[in-house]
């Protein structure tokens, strides 16, 4: 197994567009357009597109998932549940990854990671489905190493941390947190899995994350969304790029 997965590499940005749909969806009609914000995203420094097609389709579409995989050129990750119904479309579709997250119909968002341990026989299928048509499979589990070690026993080449905890931290309290990705990071690299971050990510809390070394990648999304409603979504991006490489750097 290697060990240097995300080290050393310059760290990627995945921009998640589905709140520009969820503006969209709150008037009906076709503005913003998601696709549109996925183009601009790609010209401003992103690496990837982000996009959750839940059950209740509340942001993102069926046409929506159509269109980013006709017009954009940059990976798609399709972030999923552990459902059939979603099996059926990434099969269908077969976006460059699948993150496989926890969705509970009453929640505003993902509200943390996957029980990837509790869940084995259930994520196995999914995990073996979508990796056998060439899908890069996700699970976006807590930063635990009991979550960790779920995930290699299910053969998953990727993880994402779900960093809500530390963003909701007091500045002055994250230092445990952020230690805990971390070294959740290192374990994962150590059993090569790539380990990716994201959740409440913000310009003011974005660099120690980016510092950790062995993370490939960030998914960032509702933050940059909101800010590019003071300065267009050009320039959120590009700062958070900015930002990111700085702590890399």
């Amino acid at each position: 197994m290697t060990h240097d997965i995300g080290k050393d590499k310059a760290l990627r940005l995945g921009v998640n567009i589905d709140h520009v749909a969820t503006i969209r969806n709150a008037r009906g009609g076709d503005h913003p357009d998601p696709v549109r914000a996925a183009l601009i995203a790609a010209k401003a420094g992103a690496d990837g597109i982000t996009a959750h097609l839940r059950e209740d389709r509340r942001h993102i579409t069926d046409d929506d998932i159509d269109r980013l995989m006709a017009q954009i050129e940059l990976p798609l990750n399709l972030e999923m549940a552990a459902t059939e119904e979603m099996l059926e479309i990434a099969l269908a579709h077969r976006p460059h990854a699948a993150c496989i997250v926890p969705e509970k119909r009453e929640e505003r968002t993902t509200e943390g990671g996957l029980d990837a341990a509790g869940k084995h026989n259930l994520l196995a299928y999914y995990v073996d489905r979508l990796g056998s048509a060439n899908i890069r499979v996700s699970l976006f589990i807590e930063p635990s190493e009991e979550q960790v070690e779920a995930a290699i026993r299910l053969g998953a080449p990727v993880v994402e941390f779900h960093t809500g905890r530390y963003a909701h931290l007091a500045e002055e309290d994250r230092a445990a947190e952020l230690k805990r990705i971390a070294d959740c990071a290192a374990l994962a690299v150590k059993n090569g899995i790539e380990p990716h971050a994201g959740h409440g990510l913000t310009f003011d809390n974005v660099a120690p994350v980016a510092a950790i070394p062995q993370l490939a990648e960030l998914n960032i999304g509702h933050f940059m969304v909101g800010e590019a409603i003071f300065t267009g979504l050009d320039a959120s991006v590009r700062k958070m790029r900015e930002l990111m490489d700085a702590a890399r750097d």
